[in-house]
């Protein structure tokens, strides 16, 4: 299969778009709209340019038998090279077989355009799917696809309904197409694209589906740290949104009354998957000693401020007597069991060490014991981020 455009159906950079995004767009970071040519034999959508495209990549339009439209329009393709079929379109269900021996499946979307599963004579299955389109009412699938190409920054909830069909295993390879300016640079779509379990290919680039392929491993503990209001929940929830089910572990629990507080649970609330669950309590040692699916914990400083309360570290003479030993006991507890846990784990924190020291004993001690519980979190992670005016900055990983 030849990747002959990787981007949007306006390409990347977008013409006369002054973003930042188009503006780095260059060299390989530049992508014309997406369209694969599947064994010399199958076009999977018409875009400009397509048999020069073709030719720079070393292939031919000329045995192509079939030409097939994915994005959710019937009129006329806008170029069509001597020689090619007339552009169409399966309707969804329904199979066609190519003389080349190729079964092709139209698969229903749950926005407009067609998915196809595309079927090699020798039985190796490649699924496309349109921009902005992930499959409708998925059910279970006898067997992993071997390699899917899909709009994974645009729709990573598809790719969670794939996996929790069974249809994107542990060695499919899924490459994310139909790259848009949403995405500030090459190295930001990389590292997103890695915490799904996927990646991005060059225009151009020829890939054999069903062939071994390292699939990006995706870190099992990462620590997402930074200051207020930095985009550090936000960014926390972007690495897990690909997965089919997300335990998200809130350690602020409700506050009666308070309405900024209401305003914030409720805007994080309604930015999650709806296939996500909640639950409130700062009892993280049994859930990381559980088997389930991903924990998000949000956020460490909040149980920080819930430990402190339990072993009454405010006071500087219950400090002083018990409460440090207590605290420093169950923050041990906490590390132990992150070290130990078989679950992916993503959790948040804040970064509070950096300006003026504070005026009070208490919140002097509660940055102090902040920064020792980050510092011995994230000894344990494997991946560790630092959130700065919305950018994200690997410190490991």
């Amino acid at each position: 299969m030849t990747l002959l455009g990787t981007g949007a159906p306006e390409g990347l950079p977008r013409p006369d778009c002054p973003c930042a995004a188009c503006a780095a767009a260059r060299g390989t970071g530049a992508r014309a709209a997406t369209a694969l040519l599947v064994d010399g034999a199958l076009l999977l959508d018409l875009t400009p340019g397509a048999a020069l495209a073709a030719a720079r990549a070393g292939h031919s339009l000329t045995g192509v038998r079939q030409v097939l439209l994915t994005h959710p329009h019937d009129g006329p393709a806008l170029e069509l090279p001597a020689g090619l079929p007339a552009a169409g379109r399966v309707p969804d269900g329904r199979e066609l077989t190519l003389i080349s021996g190729h079964r092709v499946r139209a698969v229903p979307m749950d926005s407009p355009g067609t998915g196809y599963e595309v079927t090699s004579p020798e039985g190796v299955r490649l699924l496309y799917l349109p921009p902005g389109g992930a499959p409708a009412g998925v059910a279970e699938v006898g067997r992993p696809y071997d390699m899917v190409v899909a709009d994974v920054m645009g729709r990573p909830d598809g790719l969670a309904r794939l996996r929790a069909a069974g249809g994107v295993g542990a060695a499919t390879d899924v490459v994310a197409v139909h790259l848009d300016h949403d995405v500030p640079s090459c190295g930001e779509v990389d590292r997103r694209l890695a915490a799904a379990g996927a990646r991005a290919v060059p225009d151009g680039s020829t890939l054999v589906v069903g062939e071994y392929h390292a699939v990006p491993d995706v870190p099992r503990r990462t620590l997402v740290t930074g200051g207020a209001r930095s985009g550090k929940s936000l960014e926390a929830e972007r690495r897990l949104e690909s997965f089919p089910e997300v335990l998200y572990v809130a350690t602020g629990g409700a506050r009666d009354g308070d309405t900024e507080w209401a305003a914030r649970v409720t805007a994080h609330r309604d930015r999650r998957p709806g296939s996500w669950r909640t639950e409130e309590t700062c009892e993280l040692a049994p859930l990381l000693g559980r088997d389930g699916p991903p924990l998000l914990i949000d956020c460490l400083s909040l149980w920080l401020t819930d430990a402190m309360d339990r072993v009454g570290a405010w006071d500087d003479d219950v400090w002083a007597k018990s409460g440090e030993r207590e605290l420093r006991e169950r923050v041990a507890e906490l590390v132990g069991a992150v070290r130990a846990t078989a679950r992916t784990v993503v959790a948040v924190t804040n970064e509070v060490g950096a300006g003026i020291v504070p005026g009070d004993a208490g919140t002097r001690r509660f940055r102090d014991e902040l920064g020792r519980l980050n510092a011995a979190f994230a000894d344990e992670c494997e991946h560790v981020l630092l959130v700065v005016a919305g950018q994200a900055l690997g410190l490991r990983g």
